[in-house]
């Protein structure tokens, strides 16, 4: 007979899949303690808007409290013998950090550009004639170096003209950046304030994982679709499916496989109108204790009709909608209580004036204010502090804005 959870169980489920079943580290968080978050959430999202904070620092602040963000910045992007290079960049789920030994399983994808990018190369061939060689002869060069530098570099040969104008006109060369990595000819070195410093796979990735054997599609996508699993606890296909940008028929595939092989548990959900699966090691926790502030860019919400599905959370990030139309603000961070979502505000650091500004507050319906606020304002001061800022200001938008403002005075 197929196994049937309650909604609340598949909610517990997940979380603990994420790592909110677990206290905080009473200690400054570690290496160790980052490697644990990352063997649940397998990837960390980056993203270029900083308004609050890096999208792919704050899921660790999320689950582990205030940590240094160098834990980061030496797992991603330095290398030495004592601590060797974690993480490697690559699209994942989207531009993403992920653990170095996963590089083989995105050769597939890395193979589906080439061809994606055919006439792009075939244009670089005619109108830059040796630009793809020049480039890379560069990179071995320099590297790590940024596209900026190489275009200086190169834009001395008559070849490779530099291009005027922005980021809409940009140049061949960094389009041909962005080709190479996308195919695994380039990686990322090292980040500088954010900017990507392409450097070889050879001189980032450990030589283990550069002379793996060639994995099949196949294999790769049903490695990828059991770490969906890992990171889920339970999930649908299309979750499981979006966790990596698969596609809709080698990800159906892979999960009857899992299936097959006992990794995978199909489950009923009640209130879920699809078939679940649960990943057969997955924790149900008696309950879930605890707060925390996701970002836009967290793995537990950035699939929003799981999150409404698991949650009963509606939510969009409205980054792109124009000021007036906005519902809650331009970057909301959705406010975990004890498993359930309580709240969101749009959270801003005001880095010349040291302060984090809450430009709205809302409560979600229902939810017992005084303990939401009083909550809400305990975990805004540990971020507060977790960021050097030394004071916080909240906007009287949205219905818990002033008990919060209250909170925290």
């Amino acid at each position: 007979m197929t196994e049937t959870l309650t909604a609340a169980a598949a909610r517990r489920m997940a979380l603990a899949a994420q790592g909110f079943a677990d206290p905080r580290p009473a200690v400054e968080p570690t290496r160790r303690h980052l490697t644990r978050v990352l063997s649940r959430v397998q990837v960390l999202q980056l993203d270029s808007v900083n308004v609050a904070v890096r999208a792919h620092y704050m899921p660790l602040f999320s689950r582990l409290g205030p940590y240094l963000p160098s834990l980061v910045d030496d797992a991603a992007w330095a290398h030495s013998a004592r601590r060797p290079r974690l993480l490697v960049e690559y699209w994942a789920h989207m531009a993403s950090l992920m653990p170095v030994t996963d590089w083989p399983l995105f050769q597939w994808r890395m193979r589906g550009y080439e061809k994606r990018w055919w006439d792009n190369t075939q244009r670089f061939t005619r109108d830059s004639p040796g630009l793809i060689e020049d480039l890379l002869a560069a990179v071995k060069e320099l590297g790590p170096v940024s596209a900026g530098r190489l275009e200086e570099e190169l834009g001395t040969s008559p070849r490779h003209p530099r291009a005027a104008g922005g980021w809409w006109n940009r140049s061949d060369v960094k389009h041909a950046c962005e080709y190479l990595f996308a195919v695994g000819q380039l990686t990322t070195g090292a980040r500088v304030g954010f900017e990507r410093r392409y450097d070889l796979p050879e001189r980032v990735l450990p030589p283990e994982v550069l002379a793996a054997p060639p994995v099949s599609d196949s294999d790769a996508t049903r490695a990828l679709v059991l770490r969906a699993a890992v990171a889920h606890g339970i999930a649908t296909e299309p979750d499981l499916r979006d966790y990596y940008r698969l596609k809709p028929e080698h990800s159906r595939a892979a999960v009857a496989d899992l299936v097959d092989a006992g990794l995978l548990v199909p489950v009923t959900v009640a209130g879920w109108r699809h078939q679940a699966y649960r990943h057969a090691e997955a924790r149900l926790p008696r309950k879930v204790d605890g707060r925390a502030l996701l970002c836009p860019f967290d793995p537990l919400i950035w699939e929003r009709a799981r999150t409404e599905r698991i949650f009963n959370f509606h939510y969009r990030i409205e980054i792109y909608v124009p000021e007036p139309k906005r519902i809650h603000g331009y970057y909301v961070f959705p406010f975990l209580l004890d498993g359930a979502l309580v709240a969101r505000v749009d959270l801003k650091s005001d880095r010349a004036t040291g302060t984090l500004r809450v430009q709205s507050a809302f409560a979600e319906p229902g939810v017992p204010t005084p303990r939401v606020a009083a909550e809400l304002a305990a975990e805004l001061r540990t971020m507060a502090t977790w960021l050097n800022l030394t004071a916080i200001a909240v906007t009287p938008r949205g219905d818990l804005a002033a008990p919060l403002a209250a909170a925290l005075r």
